[in-house]
């Protein structure tokens, strides 16, 4: 079975493993004229690490990766609100990974090219429109370089192309822009020596709009040296009477210094911190309403396509590579690819939805605004039931990540119904 994949991020990419595991035969076609390590810090999750192990993919990932042992949050001042374990050191068989979301991407597409072949992904295409037919899907696409209109005939087609899709565009034609909240993320990566124990997430201030973020995501060459420290500080903006501006601004480090200009945290020189930046560029917050449906036919979504979401709890790219698992699980367990694409909306979407719902709602960092609110820590019990509460609506507790069945497909299975 032949599959088309719209766009070459890092959903698209675990999707082209996933498919390619199961048996099938996935192409990627990616509007970037090329593939960069650009970005910042990603995390994920013991759910989407445990996937991209049985991917094959354990060593090279921690080969890239750090893992983080303690989530720690604090306050304005620094003080502590609330901490727990992460990754192995919270009872899970996978560990938590944090990375540079460039080296991810780049780790996914050799992995493609090298399992696929070097043709698997062709760049510089941006996708147009599908039409479909009982027996198949064709995807028109505007080449790039060439200009001219490209089409590519498959079985099946899947929008992997993030919180703008035109394929969901096309599905949805009513939806409208993307929501904002009202608040920018100020994004930067610096050489800066490990902060605690090194092997920490940080999460201070309260609500959106004033919180500070730090976690390295690598390790220094020397003890007591320099590594990759990722950190965001969100900033409350009114809203424009202009459409907002989604370029992806720079921001320069005398405008990211005022803006930090109230914080007081110990552990961290933010004056440091900003001043060793390579680039620091503003990011809106945005997600989309849920949608009732993902499919149509022989078309679905899947990641941030199908559920973008509020950064909160760390779970927007880690729910995207379980999307990719379930995905080929269903297609490789059914002969008839227009029911097993029902099979995975119905296995997901409502989950995932739910996500998004509580993300808009602070998901896990409700601890921490509720803190600021309170005018100091919540009790332990509290606090322990809000993070619990999350882990379990995302289906990725320690027990529900150790235990439930394998997403992987063999071989000979899938030969059975292809």
């Amino acid at each position: 079975m032949n599959v088309t994949i719209v766009g070459g991020g890092i959903a698209g990419l675990t999707c082209a493993l996933s498919l390619h595991a199961a048996g099938f035969r996935p192409r990627v076609c990616e509007a970037a004229r090329t593939i960069e390590a650009v970005g910042v810090g990603i995390n994920l999750l013991p759910h989407a690490v445990r996937e991209l192990a049985e991917l094959g993919l354990a060593d090279e990932l921690a080969a890239i990766a750090l893992p983080p042992r303690r989530l720690r949050y604090y306050d304005r001042a620094g003080e502590p609100v609330w901490e727990e374990p992460l990754g192995l050191a919270a009872g899970y068989h996978w560990p938590q990974y944090s990375v540079h979301r460039g080296r991810l991407h780049l780790l996914l597409l050799a992995a493609v090219r090298e399992r696929l072949g070097p043709d698997s992904v062709r760049t510089g295409l941006r996708f147009q429109r599908f039409e479909q037919t009982a027996d198949g899907v064709r995807a028109h696409f505007l080449d790039r370089t060439s200009g001219a209109e490209t089409a590519e005939d498959a079985d099946l087609l899947i929008g992997s192309d993030g919180i703008d899709s035109a394929v969901r565009a096309q599905l949805h034609p009513d939806e409208g822009p993307s929501n904002w909240n009202g608040v920018h993320m100020w994004r930067g990566v610096a050489p800066y020596p490990h902060i605690l124990d090194g092997r920490s997430i940080v999460v201070a201030g309260g609500t959106p709009g004033a919180k500070f973020v730090a976690y390295p995501i690598e390790d220094p060459a020397i003890e007591g040296g320099e590594a990759l420290m990722n950190w965001v500080l969100e900033v409350r903006h009114e809203r424009p009477a202009a459409p907002l501006d989604r370029s992806n601004r720079r921001i320069t480090p005398a405008e990211a210094l005022a803006g930090l200009a109230d914080w007081s945290l110990p552990w961290i020189d933010l004056v440091k911190l900003v001043e060793h930046s390579s680039a620091i560029f503003e990011y809106p917050m945005l997600d989309r309403d849920p949608l009732p449906s993902w499919t149509s036919g022989r078309v679905t979504l899947l990641g941030d396509a199908a559920h973008p979401m509020f950064p909160m709890g760390m779970n927007g790219g880690s729910q995207s590579v379980i999307d990719t698992r379930v995905l080929a699980w269903c297609l490789a367990g059914d002969p008839d690819p227009v029911a097993a694409l029902r099979r995975y909306e119905h296995l997901r979407r409502p989950a995932v939805n739910a996500v998004v719902l509580r993300n808009r709602e602070l998901g896990p960092e409700e601890i921490i605004a509720r803190a600021a609110d309170h005018g100091g820590a919540l009790p332990a019990d509290e606090a322990l039931r809000i993070a619990t509460g999350y882990r379990t609506l995302a289906q990725a507790t320690a027990e529900q990540v150790n235990t439930h069945e394998s997403w992987s497909v063999s071989r000979d299975t899938a030969k059975q119904v292809l």
